[in-house]
Parts: structure tokens; C-alpha cells; sequence
């Protein structure tokens, strides 16, 4: 215990609280700038359990918000669940983290969330939100939503049965282009950290048995502004309320844009396990710059960047149009 020595006198945590807390368990989905932090954050803490989920790799752009991750990192194009699982093992060799590349889908996501207390939300798309708040609804898992764009920030406590939902506060997911992306807006690392200790501290309380936060939080850190929201528990919800769960039986999206990357996801049909050194044989004479490691396959191709992943998934650089990156993926990957 002489690790949390600090953290035991804190009078809402104590011994007993220390000690929910290394018994703890925690699925974070996103390891970008949210999910790095909370990663660290609650490692350093000591929950007992932490399974960190992102379909992504490392870039020299995301350094200046996430939090874990370093130049060679970026440079070795790491996995960022797998980078943070490296990082985090020399901070807390205690603690027991399993990291998981994947794209969280309609598929996994039940999977993904099993045997977890809570769940934290560090994502960069509303729709893989609506698809968590199903799962987590439906088997009764509480989740903490939290977004950052530009200088601003909103989290929200969501305890199934107890509290509203997603989908109270949005029915549905807005519409494509209706809202402000890191392309357009940015982000600033001060928002990403404080938004990234709310959502920790909420799950350390939810550990220890302290009551967590019934409103939700918008604060913007440029103007120095914080807003507490009530969100209602609407009946009529048709998440929590009529306990119909629509996008986890909806149709999974093949592509996906990745905001503040000039990048689409590609994701094959049928479930497929690549062995990147045959792949990287039969791209020699056609791709440029053809890499292989353990985790990832990279090449270039018509000016166009491929990082392929083991399950048949890539992200192509230097393409935002769905259906030419599909066009792409079609001709060099053929999966």
C-alpha cells in the first residue's frame, strides 16, 4: 500500500477505498487523447483491471494531447492500445492491463465490455457511442460518456436504470456534417486533461461506493466556463426506456472517415486474419516502402498511405472520399 500512501489519506478513499479500487475493473474504449489519460490516470491509481481498447496507431500529430505516447512510438506506427499497455506496465506493474486492437463494432463490442465494472468512453465518433450505450444498457454495465473538441469538454455519468442515457439527451446521432470535427476545430490538450480527470475521478468514486455526479459537465477551459447539466430520464427513450438496442442489431459500416486524419477505415466483409509477410511478398513489385512488423503492414501506393492490421482492417492516408478508399483497398488488399 506504500504506493498509494497519499491517495489512502484522502478521506473519501481510506484503506477499504484503496482497496475497491485494486479489485476494480474498467474497460476503456479509445486510447487517444481521452483515453490515454484516463489509461494513466487510473493505473497509477491502482484499479485492479484495466482493458484498454483503440483501433489506432501512433502519430507525431497526436503528442501534443496524448498523454502516454512519445516520438519513437509515432515513429514505429504503434498500436496505441499496445503502446499504452508498454507505458503503463513499467508505471504499475500491479495492475493487470489487456490491450485489444480492434474497430469496436456491432459485433465485439458485448465481448468487449464482458466482465467489466464500468466502462469509459474515450472516442472520436458518435456513432461507436450509440453502440456502446446499447450494450452497456442492456446488461446493465454504467458508462461514462466523454467528448473534447477545440477548447471545450462534456461528460456524463450514464448508470443504467438510475440515470438517463445516451439516447435521452440525443435520440439519435446527429447528421453527418453537423458537427465540428478535430479537422475543422482542433483540440486543445488542456481540455483533453481535464475532461480525462473528470471522467477518472467519477470512476474512482463509482469504486470506492462514492455517489457519483448526477449532472452532466460542459466546460470550455479557454474561457474558464463550467456548466453543470440536468439530464431527464425520458420513458419514451427508446434505449432505456423501451429497451429496444437498434445499433447493436444494425448493419455494420465497412468505411468509416477518421476525424482529424484526412484518412478512411476500411473494414473487410468477412472476418479475415492476414499474415503480413506473404501480403508484403505479393506487394513488392506494385507498392512502395512495403513494412511489416509484429502488429502492423505498412505501404505506399498512388501517393496514398496503407496501414494494414492484422484483421484485415487498414486506414489509407490521403483519401477522405469513401468510395475511391474502398476503390483502394479493393485493388491492393483484395480482402
Amino acid at each position: 500500500m506504500k504506493r498509494y500512501e497519499k491517495q489512502i489519506l484522502i478521506e473519501e478513499i481510506g484503506k477499504e477505498g484503496q482497496k475497491k479500487l485494486m479489485e476494480g475493473n474498467v474497460t476503456i474504449i479509445g486510447c487517444g487523447a481521452l483515453g490515454s489519460n484516463v489509461a494513466n490516470l487510473l493505473a497509477r491509481a491502482g484499479v485492479g483491471k484495466i482493458r484498454i481498447v483503440d483501433r489506432d496507431f501512433v502519430e507525431l500529430d497526436n503528442l501534443h494531447r496524448h498523454a502516454l505516447f512519445d516520438e519513437d512510438d509515432a515513429k514505429n506506427m504503434m498500436p496505441k492500445a499496445i503502446a499504452a499497455k508498454e507505458k503503463l506496465q513499467k508505471v504499475n506493474s500491479d495492475v493487470e492491463i489487456e490491450a485489444i486492437v480492434a474497430d469496436v463494432n456491432a459485433s465485439n463490442v458485448e465481448k468487449i465490455i464482458e466482465g467489466a465494472d464500468i466502462v469509459i468512453d474515450a472516442l472520436d465518433n458518435m456513432e461507436t457511442r450509440f453502440l456502446i450505450n446499447d450494450a452497456c444498457i442492456k446488461h446493465n454495465v454504467p458508462w461514462i460518456h466523454g467528448a473534447v473538441i477545440a477548447t471545450e469538454g462534456f461528460t456524463m455519468n450514464i448508470l443504467p436504470g438510475k440515470t438517463a442515457c445516451l439516447r435521452c439527451l440525443l435520440p439519435s446521432p446527429p447528421p453527418p456534417a453537423s458537427l465540428p470535427t478535430c479537422d475543422t476545430a482542433g483540440v486543445m490538450g488542456g481540455v483533453v486533461s481535464v475532461v480525462a480527470s473528470l471522467e477518472a475521478t467519477e470512476a474512482i468514486k463509482f469504486f470506492v461506493g462514492e455517489g457519483m455526479r448526477k449532472e452532466a459537465v460542459h466546460v470550455d477551459v479557454w474561457k474558464g466556463t463550467w456548466l453543470p447539466i440536468k439530464v431527464e430520464r425520458r420513458k419514451e427513450c427508446v434505449a432505456c426506456g423501451k429497451r429496444k438496442f437498434e445499433f447493436l442489431a444494425g448493419k455494420e459500416t465497412e468505411v468509416a472517415v477518421l476525424c482529424g486524419r484526412n484518412a478512411v477505415q476500411v473494414r473487410p466483409r468477412k472476418k479475415a486474419m492476414i499474415e503480413f509477410d506473404e501480403v508484403a511478398k505479393r506487394l513488392k513489385n506494385v507498392a512502395e516502402d512495403v513494412i511489416a512488423t509484429d502488429y502492423i503492414l505498412r505501404f505506399k501506393a498512388e501517393g496514398k498511405e496503407f496501414v494494414v492490421f492484422e484483421d484485415g482492417r487498414a486506414i489509407i492516408k490521403g483519401v477522405a472520399d469513401i468510395a475511391k478508399a474502398k476503390t483502394l483497398y479493393a485493388k491492393y488488399l483484395g480482402l
